[in-house]
């Protein structure tokens, strides 16, 4: 599906402190439906943090978040989830002694707003869509590292979103099991969903993004097409002494 040319995500000027601490800084793009955006760049260079101040974990001192042509800058998490902007953490988070189904029920039943037969339909097709069905009914808390990945991604996408916000979801996940996830978010471009996506694995954001954005001391260093910005001298340079993984990148279109 090719993007709509209307932007979904506006994001213009954010500045965020903490302390003396400037983490995000003059940060502006946007996302249209369908797209998929990648964000790389050094530790510390406010990725997290820009993923906090998108879904209102965070407020910022400077500038304005627009969501389906409405400014949602000073609106908390939870109205933003009913929105239709959905999130995961770097650290899987969840409830470990309920199951995978409970889980992804207990996330369409309370941020999507739906009455109980609806929310039972939503977190059942979220279970296919994410290749946990056969888990439906296994603890949380015993599930492997890809799967309790594929549960972060699945308790986002039972809010029913419109965009969502992917911090780091490849993390930790071998070569063997990134394939499933990549084509995960894949499918969800196709489906027309927008997505913002954290990573260091730059390999796999090669494989789905459409553009990559680079921070570096919470400034946009670089933004556009993604051979483009892995180009660019500044980009290559903010990477110095950290592990850029592009393997396999010659292999992606």
């Amino acid at each position: 599906m090719s993007p709509d040319e209307s932007p979904l995500l506006e994001v213009a000027g954010l500045r965020k402190r903490f302390g003396r601490l400037l983490v995000v800084e003059d940060v502006s793009f946007t996302v249209t439906p369908g797209q998929v955006l990648g964000i790389i760049g050094p530790n510390g260079a406010g990725k997290t943090t820009l993923l906090n101040l998108i879904s209102g974990v965070l407020r910022p001192e400077a500038g304005s978040i627009g969501f389906a042509g409405r400014d949602v800058t000073r609106t908390g998490p939870a109205d933003r989830a009913r929105a239709g902007i959905g999130r995961s953490y770097q650290v899987p988070r969840p409830l470990a002694d309920m199951t995978v189904l409970e889980n992804v029920l207990v996330a369409a039943t309370f941020a999507a707003r739906s009455r109980q037969p609806d929310a039972n339909a939503l977190a059942i097709e979220t279970l296919d869509r994410t290749g946990l069905t056969d888990l439906a009914n296994e603890p949380a808390g015993s599930l492997r590292l890809l799967d309790r990945k594929r549960l972060e991604l699945a308790r986002a996408l039972a809010t029913a979103p419109r965009l969502v916000l992917l911090d780091e979801i490849a993390g930790g996940l071998t070569d063997q099991e990134l394939p499933t996830l990549v084509n995960t978010v894949t499918e969800l471009r196709s489906s027309g969903l927008a997505v913002v996506w954290i990573e260091h694995i730059v390999h796999a954001l090669l494989a789905v993004v459409d553009r990559l954005l680079c921070l570096t001391s919470g400034q946009v260093l670089a933004v556009g097409a993604p051979r483009d910005v892995l180009r660019s001298e500044r980009v290559i340079t903010a990477y110095l002494g950290s592990t850029l993984d592009t393997e396999g990148a010659g292999d992606t279109p």
